[in-house]
Formats: C-alpha cells, sequence, structure tokens
C-alpha cells in the first residue's frame, strides 16, 4: 500500500473513528487521573509557589478538556491537540527521568530519577495518546 488518501480513507470506517476517539480519550483521562492523584505530593516541595504539583494540576485540566473536545467533536483539531498533550506530557516525564534540569524561572527542577507505577502508566497513556491521535490524523477523512 503507497498510503494515498484514498487507500488511507478506505481503512477509515465509523468503528474505526469512533474507536480512535474512545482510545485516545480514554489515554489521557488515565493522564489525568494519575496527575490528580500525584499532584498533592508533588506540591509539598513548593507549597506556596508554582511547584510541580500546580503543574500536574494544570497538565490535568488540559488532558481533560482535550479529552472532552475529542470525544464531543472528533475534530482533526481535538486528535491534532491530543497529540500535543501526549507528546509534551510523555517527553516531559522521560525528560525529568534521565536529565538532571535544574529550576528554570518559576518552573521547578524535577528531576525524579526513578520508575514507579503510576508514573509508568501515565507515561504510557501519553504514549497512548499521541500515537492513536496520529493515527487517527493520518487514516480519517477531513470532516472539519
Amino acid at each position: 500500500m503507497t498510503g494515498t488518501t484514498a487507500e488511507r480513507h478506505v481503512l477509515a470506517t465509523p468503528l474505526m473513528a469512533w474507536s480512535l476517539r474512545v482510545l485516545v480519550a480514554a489515554a489521557l483521562v488515565v493522564d489525568v487521573v494519575v496527575h490528580i492523584r500525584l499532584a498533592g505530593g508533588y506540591q509539598q516541595a513548593s507549597p506556596g509557589g508554582i511547584g510541580a504539583g500546580n503543574l500536574f494540576r494544570v497538565e490535568a485540566a488540559v488532558a481533560m478538556a482535550v479529552a472532552l473536545w475529542l470525544l464531543v467533536s472528533g475534530s482533526r483539531a481535538a486528535f491534532a491537540a491530543s497529540i500535543v498533550v501526549g507528546l509534551s506530557a510523555v517527553v516531559a516525564v522521560l525528560l525529568y527521568r534521565y536529565v538532571d534540569v535544574p529550576a528554570v524561572g518559576p518552573l521547578p527542577a524535577m528531576y525524579e530519577p526513578v520508575w514507579f507505577f503510576e508514573k509508568s502508566l501515565s507515561a504510557v497513556a501519553e504514549a497512548v495518546a499521541a500515537v492513536g491521535a496520529l493515527v487517527a490524523i493520518w487514516a480519517l477523512p477531513a470532516r472539519d
């Protein structure tokens, strides 16, 4: 298969489109739940400042908004936003896992050189959201 637009859209059944919407939204919701659950503990390092906990809460709010937008609209723009949210989150977790990035302005240093269940779960969910949304944009015809 050469991957022409016509060939890709033959793969795009309504069931596939809905399945990708649900998959990506569910992955984003997993990310939301993990970040909300962990936020309090991460905020303790900077109770009066921005802190990692507040950054987790912001990330969770954005991911939830995008998940809802995707479920309601199924638009290419919502899938594109899902790529941005998922990819930025998985890059951040990998960066702060493997690189000791110092505090930059109001952003705290968040180096944490360990993996644990929730962290791994969110990283996988973020990657699934990004890849699933990328597949949807590639395979589904433009509707908006």
